[in-house]
């Protein structure tokens, strides 16, 4: 690829307490809801459980895609990922001390069944998926955000 392009998604609420419907191109609504102590029905991921998602999977494509491309086989990738997040002041209901907003640590763990490679030609592997990532860099680095009324 060489152009840049700029990806859309519209979310809907639902109305049912905290779940939300997101549309994405013409797929059908990936569906993000709360758990039950964050007033949800338990139905799908959370937002932060969504994020860490689409960063392992970025991940793992990234990894798949290098992998192919020097003719390694790629037989299996698992991509753990788990983040810490203090929830008592979330969406600023409820304890608004000083204290970080958002996830403050992130950990990602590649399994992978890659025939082909040796033990540092999968450790440089893991390390060019990573900075090569978009979702991993977007978090990872500061990125222009604005959010306004329509």
């Amino acid at each position: 690829p060489s152009v840049v392009k700029t990806v859309r998604a519209k979310t809907i609420a639902e109305g049912r307490r905290f779940r939300h419907l997101n549309y994405i191109r013409n797929l059908e609504p990936h569906i993000v809801d709360e758990p039950p102590a964050l007033l949800g029905d338990d139905t799908a991921p959370n937002p932060t459980e969504a994020l860490l998602a689409a960063l392992g999977t970025c991940v793992a494509v990234g990894i798949q895609a290098n992998a192919v491309a020097r003719g390694w086989t790629v037989k299996g990738i698992t991509i753990e990922s788990e983040g810490d997040i203090n929830i008592t002041s979330v969406w600023g209901t409820g304890d608004l001390s000083e204290k970080p907003v958002g996830l403050t640590a992130v950990r990602l763990k590649a399994h992978l069944d890659i025939e082909g490679a040796s033990a540092a030609e999968l450790d440089a592997l893991v390390a060019h998926a990573a900075q090569w990532s978009p979702v991993l860099n977007t978090v990872k680095n500061p990125v222009d955000v604005t959010l306004a009324r329509a």
